[in-house]
């Protein structure tokens, strides 16, 4: 801690560069977010240190973010094609991701339905586009404030051994952490929930169509039916007016034929 006192630009640098390993090779990170809220607490007290500590885990996990995108979508595009069947939820929503990319990859950062490093990876083979994907990066903040939080707790914690303002401090700690679980417990309850909404209204429209054209074809019928019955009813009755004509022909002939014959014998 005292070299990175020391040499901050340095220390900034080297913590951005192993957190940007990790978040490449699947190594969940953390463990180094925490220990940055400890590190930077220890040296600049909590409340530079909650600051100094959240600026530098919201760079080094964006870099490694999109660095894990740039990859997948470029380079490892099979292996991630592959990955991605396990993970059905971010299946569903690819056919949305191009028009509510920003929205959706928000949603999904607050929501831990699937693990950060993951996210980064299976966003590279979908129709999101990089600027929805990096922008959508904000969406981190409340989780990575939350475990710079605790480890800040922890540093202050220790530099605040043995002082009389221990047990205020303690309860302090004590009020944040239970206050910012509530929040990120609320956060990524709605999250989840907006995303299984997406995930059902994704199937709707088909549903609707389909019902639609069903009852297009039950309209189509129902208005069809009185104008077959209008066309046999036509038929009928030209048959009927035709063998009624045959039937006076027939009589009028017979009538004919009797006067006819009455003549002869007079």
């Amino acid at each position: 801690m005292g070299w990175i006192e020391s040499n901050p630009a340095i220390g900034f640098l080297a913590f951005v560069a192993v957190y940007v390993v990790c978040t490449v090779l699947f190594i969940p990170a953390s463990i180094l977010t925490v220990g940055a809220g400890f590190v930077f607490t220890c040296i600049f007290g909590i409340s530079l240190g909650v600051l100094l500590g959240t600026i530098t885990v919201f760079v080094s996990a964006s870099i490694g973010a999109v660095v894990a995108f740039l990859l997948g979508r470029y380079l490892l595009r099979d292996w991630v094609i592959s990955l991605a069947r396990k993970y059905i939820i971010f299946e569903a929503l690819d056919a949305c991701l191009e028009e509510k990319g920003f929205r959706i990859m928000m949603l999904l950062r607050l929501s831990p339905i699937i693990p950060f490093n993951v996210i980064d990876y299976l966003a590279s083979i979908t129709a999101v586009s990089f600027k929805d994907y990096a922008l959508a990066m904000v969406g981190i903040l409340p989780g990575v404030v939350l475990y710079v939080f605790l480890g800040a707790s922890a540093g202050s914690l220790v530099e605040g051994t043995g002082s009389k303002n221990m047990t205020v401090t303690i309860i302090v700690i004590v009020v944040g952490v239970i206050f910012g679980i509530i929040a990120i417990a609320v956060t990524s309850y709605y999250a989840k929930k907006e995303l299984n909404r997406m995930v059902a209204s994704r199937n709707s429209p088909t549903v609707a169509v389909e019902e639609g054209e069903s009852r297009n074809k039950n309209s189509t019928t129902i208005h069809s039916l009185p104008q077959d019955l209008i066309e046999q009813d036509h038929s009928f009755l030209q048959q009927q007016n035709y063998h009624q004509e045959a039937r006076e022909a027939e009589d009028n002939n017979s009538y004919d034929s009797n006067s006819d014959g009455d003549s002869y014998e007079a």
